[in-house]
């Protein structure tokens, strides 16, 4: 089963897959998801998000496309694109949903029926790179996720994590599910690491710090970097604005720039 993808597959031209993962919810996932594909588009790439967070499906609100609809064509699901130049394109069941209001209230068959459609039915045509932002925890969702895309040679992993140590030991679990699964951790991430003052820019560590990195050691994994807590990264999602593009002076913005960055270079050792 999944062996070989289908002839004439929704995901033929994409290049490269990146699952953003992380075994605690409030890390940051989504916040990842949405600068990583802003900083990819700013190198010349072509990026689509698939969010399959089926109960907080918060990536439409973080582009400020949420009011948007999905149409069908011959290939399936026309993704929703953020911009003229169709650069960055979305998948969420938020536009799937009559009101914005409205719980998912399903069990896991449904949510795994959804998963596949989302994987075999959306036509996101040439990517460089699909970003799959995917709820917290190690089960349902994320083995169909797996499972369906485990044909496309899924380039591998993110692992997301804030610096405390009840955070970095449920993201312990999900290195243990990557290796379970077969998949490649191309990193970890440790996102909210220090607070930015708005007025001195100094950086206070509210919660702790190096968590994120002493686990990467300790696993055997690249460490990405640490992406400070910055209240205009917080307005830029907020109000559904490019952060990379108006806000080069932040703290967030090298530290975001540089993960993407060497997502960029593993890519093209990959290929070379």
């Amino acid at each position: 089963l999944f062996s070989s993808p289908p002839e004439r597959s929704s995901l033929a031209g994409v290049r490269h897959i990146l699952l953003v993962l992380s075994g605690k919810g409030g890390v940051g996932k989504s916040t990842l998801s949405t600068q990583l594909a802003l900083a990819l588009r700013h190198s010349g790439k072509k990026v689509g998000i698939l969010d399959v967070d089926l109960c907080g499906p918060s990536i439409p609100r973080m582009f400020r496309v949420q009011d948007s609809d999905v149409h069908q064509c011959d290939g399936g699901w026309v993704p929703v694109f953020v911009d003229q130049d169709k650069s960055i394109s979305l998948m969420s069941i938020g536009f799937l949903l009559e009101k914005p209001d409205d719980a998912v209230v399903w069990r896991g068959p449904k949510k795994n029926a959804l998963i596949k459609q989302f994987v075999a039915d959306v036509a996101w045509g040439d990517l460089d790179f699909l970003i799959v932002d995917t709820p917290p925890g190690t089960s349902d969702e994320h083995i169909s996720t797996v499972e369906a895309l485990r044909p496309y040679k899924p380039l591998g992993a993110i692992l997301v994590t804030t610096p405390q140590a009840v955070s970095v030991g449920d993201v312990r679990r999900e290195l243990t599910f990557c290796k379970k699964t077969g998949l490649q951790v191309l990193g970890i991430v440790e996102n909210m690491s220090g607070f930015v003052c708005p007025h001195c820019s100094e950086c206070t560590n509210i919660f702790s710090k190096g968590g994120g990195e002493e686990l990467a050691k300790h696993a055997g994994v690249p460490f990405l970097g640490c992406v400070p807590l910055d209240p205009q990264l917080s307005r830029s999602l907020e109000e559904g604005r490019d952060f990379i593009r108006e806000f080069p002076k932040s703290a967030a913005f090298p530290a975001l720039t540089h993960i993407a960055q060497q997502i960029l270079d593993g890519t093209r050792q990959q290929t070379s």
